[in-house]
């Protein structure tokens, strides 16, 4: 199965995506989260979706990966702890250059570009906070939505893990290398991933090599979170959602607790929740299958006639 790739403009930047299936299938856009460029959807996971008769396109976000960069835009607002504190009791915080409605937009410009009117929206992480912001603004383009390892943001959810959480933000040491870096994302995703099923330590230095050497920009990883946090709560976009929704979380993710999952599903008419034994806050290999066949599932199910 030969892939494709382009770029679609969304305002003034270049998002860079990819496919892979036949065109003629029934198109999946798949979002990634915070800091995550496309690549994250590992590409023998896209082609097992794509092998079951479907068109899966991926792009990186706005401000990482391929995709332009907003350089010299500022995060503006309160300290990092109010805004945190914003967070948590469902309030947008100020100062993000651009928030998750901009994102959503952003998706839907790939589909713009590549002629296709509806779509199964999936997201991961962030890209599951995007998804549901999505499936409300956009609910002609959206087919279903599926939200994996993701949060509503409502008031008074049980925060992250604070070991996760500091991992995740907290960057490497001021000046360093390559691979002092490589090495910073190895042990980030051993913190935030599936302690039941993680990766050889090889495989996982390779893949921190991989996104080092695709595009290493810290910079967009910070407007991202700022984003996520000047949007505040996602509730209100939740009971606006009539898109068939299925919520997927891991019953090990500390970073996105399940509580996030549940407060979704409890928000939008009629969502499923599935809870995936042994997950944590990433997509282990050996359970591609289970996933895969979730998604699959709804995806038909999802579909009229």
């Amino acid at each position: 199965m030969t892939s494709r790739s382009g770029t679609a403009r969304s305002g003034e930047l270049e998002l860079y995506y990819d496919e892979f299936g036949d065109p003629r299938d029934p198109a999946v856009l798949m979002i990634m989260g915070l800091g995550a460029q496309m690549v994250y959807w590992r590409e023998d996971f896209v082609r097992t979706i794509a092998d079951a008769g479907y068109r899966v396109i991926r792009f990186d976000n706005r401000d990482i990966g391929l995709t332009s960069k907003l350089d010299g835009a500022r995060v503006g607002g309160p300290a990092l702890p109010l805004k945190l504190g914003y967070s948590l009791l469902g309030r947008p915080a100020g100062g993000a250059p651009y928030d998750l409605e901009d994102m959503a937009g952003d998706a839907r410009a790939v589909l713009d570009h590549l002629d296709i009117d509806r779509a199964h929206i999936v997201g991961a992480s962030m890209g599951g906070m995007i998804t549901q912001v999505f499936a409300a603004e956009h609910a002609d383009r959206t087919d279903t939505a599926t939200i994996i390892m993701s949060s509503n943001n409502k008031a008074f959810l049980p925060p992250p893990g604070p070991k996760q959480m500091r991992a995740l933000i907290t960057p490497p040491p001021k000046g360093a290398g390559r691979e002092t870096i490589i090495e910073h994302t190895t042990r980030l995703q051993g913190i935030i991933g599936s302690p039941v099923y993680p990766p050889a330590p090889e495989v996982a230095r390779e893949r921190s090599r991989e996104y080092f050497d695709r595009s290493y920009y810290p910079a967009g990883m910070v407007r991202q979170f700022a984003a996520i946090l000047g949007t505040g709560s996602l509730v209100e976009y939740n009971k606006r959602t009539a898109a068939r929704t299925l919520v997927l979380h891991g019953t090990h993710d500390k970073l996105m607790r399940p509580s996030g999952a549940r407060a979704i599903a409890a928000a939008i008419p009629g969502a499923r929740l599935a809870m995936v034994d042994g997950m944590a806050h990433d997509l282990p290999e050996p359970l591609w299958g289970q996933i895969v066949r979730e998604l699959t599932t709804h995806f038909s199910a999802g579909r009229p006639g």
